[in-house]
């Protein structure tokens, strides 16, 4: 019984011993290699940072990474132990790929926040219209963006939805052209008209003297002449340079007895 019993220790001892190192060589791989991941990350936000790289992609990127370097670490530590991890790495797929196949509108999402964070078609702060709404742009993540419309309503959109259309930003460049359409009756006086149209635009504080505003003749319409006048001015202060010179053009319009006039028809009765 005893030289038995001495064999089976023996072979405990030598397995224990065998399995042992390699149990702490896989935990010193494990534990080493995710101070490394750590560290390369770090190195990464810190590359990125001073690239003056957007700090959702700095986000992005970097857990994607650490997450990366972890699957390799842990393959690697589970490696030593003599595992084979072929299947491993097989199932690390297959389940990526199911994982991908299952979430593929919510990576889209994803994909379209990177694209828009590399070639920045707007910033938070702008108004813009995408996806046949607009508003201010509040917010934005890895999934979707969020507007705030004039009235105040919160507009979330995907940010795959978001760059299938055309995104037009009217705040990215510091003028806008406002595009005003004023009609007068056939019978005013033209010339009066034009001019007081720019008098109105040349005194308004908001309206900036290069480039120069200009009223022009536009169209002869069914009902009236339209005048067109074309007032540049900051950006921020648009919407209110045009509600206010459309109230000024009418109130001169008033003054100076020039009428605006309304659809009308002509019948002719024969007998």
């Amino acid at each position: 019984m005893m030289p038995k019993l001495e064999k089976y220790t023996d072979l405990a001892l030598d397995y224990g011993t065998e399995y042992g190192i390699k149990i702490l060589g896989s935990l010193l791989i494990f534990l080493i290699g995710r101070w490394v991941a750590r560290q390369i990350v770090t190195l990464i936000k810190k590359g990125m940072g001073k690239a003056r790289v957007d700090e959702t992609l700095i986000s992005f990127v970097a857990n994607g990474t650490y997450v990366a370097l972890i699957i390799v670490i842990v393959i690697a530590s589970i490696g030593n132990l003599g595992v084979e991890t072929t299947s491993f790495v097989a199932v690390f797929g297959a389940a990526g790929l199911a994982v991908g196949l299952a979430l593929k509108d919510t990576l889209s999402n994803v994909g379209a926040a990177v694209l828009i964070i590399f070639f920045k078609p707007f910033k938070v702060g702008d108004y813009i219209e995408a996806s046949g709404v607009e508003g201010i742009v509040a917010s934005m993540n890895l999934f979707s963006t969020t507007l705030t419309s004039i009235d105040n309503r919160s507009i979330v959109i995907p940010n795959g939805a978001l760059i299938a259309g055309n995104i037009i930003n009217f705040t990215s460049n510091n003028q806008r052209r406002i595009d005003m359409i004023f009609d007068i009756d056939y019978k005013d006086d033209l010339k009066l008209a034009k001019k007081v149209i720019l008098e109105v635009l040349l005194a308004h504080p908001s309206v900036l003297k290069e480039p120069v505003p200009i009223v022009v003749v536009g169209a002869l319409g069914d009902n009236s002449v339209q005048l067109y006048a074309r007032p540049w001015v900051t950006a921020t202060a648009y919407w209110d340079t045009k509600f206010s010179i459309t109230e000024l053009v009418k109130l001169e319009f008033d003054k100076h007895e020039i009428s605006i006039p309304f659809p009308q028809m002509d019948f002719h009765l024969r007998r």
